[in-house]
Formats: structure tokens, sequence, C-alpha cells
């Protein structure tokens, strides 16, 4: 039977729960830097990609439904703008029709 171990490039699993924990060498000094290994910190990593991950979704809706909303502000604006010459004009023209009505009274 050929039981080959995994490599750094060719790791048996992918998955940090069923890999081998990493055991530290003689050369380095007892209580060092790093820690034994656990399999709760590779979940609560896991798990805190995935918190990660979707509060990027979520800012990215944010991001999108503020940018939707500042479309439809400069839409409503001008829109009503719009109605706003159109009412100028109908007046303008309102008021020359009045004048010209006070022009011909008093001319008669």
């Amino acid at each position: 039977m050929n039981v080959r171990a995994g490599t750094i490039d060719r790791p048996l699993t992918h998955d940090p729960q069923k890999q081998a924990p990493m055991t530290s060498s003689t050369s380095e000094p007892s209580g060092s830097a790093t820690p034994a290994f656990s399999t709760f910190d590779a979940t609560a990593s896991r798990q805190n990609r995935n918190r990660e991950m979707q509060l990027i979704q979520e800012a990215l809706a944010r991001a999108h439904m503020h940018q939707r909303m500042a479309e439809a502000d400069a839409e409503r604006q001008a829109l009503r703008l719009v109605a706003a010459r159109r009412m100028q004009r109908r007046a303008e023209r309102v008021s020359l029709r009045a004048r010209r009505a006070l022009a011909m009274a008093v001319m008669n």
C-alpha cells in the first residue's frame, strides 16, 4: 500500500478541518507565537468570512439603492423645472393677452 503525504502545493484535502494539525518544530522555542491547531479557529474564520461577504453584498445593495434614489431625485427635479418653464411661458402669454386687452380698452 502506497500512502503518500500531502505537500504544500498538493495537499491531500483542501478542507481545513480535515488537515493534519501543524506541529511546532524542535528549533522553535516552546510557547512561541504559533498557537496549537484548533478547528474552532477555522470555523470562526469561515463564518467571519461569510459574514464579511454578506456585509459586502449589503453595502453594494445600499450603494446601488442610494444611486437609484439620487437618479430619481434628479429626474423629479428635471420634471419640476420643465413644468415651471411651461407655466412661466403660459403666464407670459396670459400677461401679453391682458396687456393687449387693456390697450384696446384704453384706445376705445
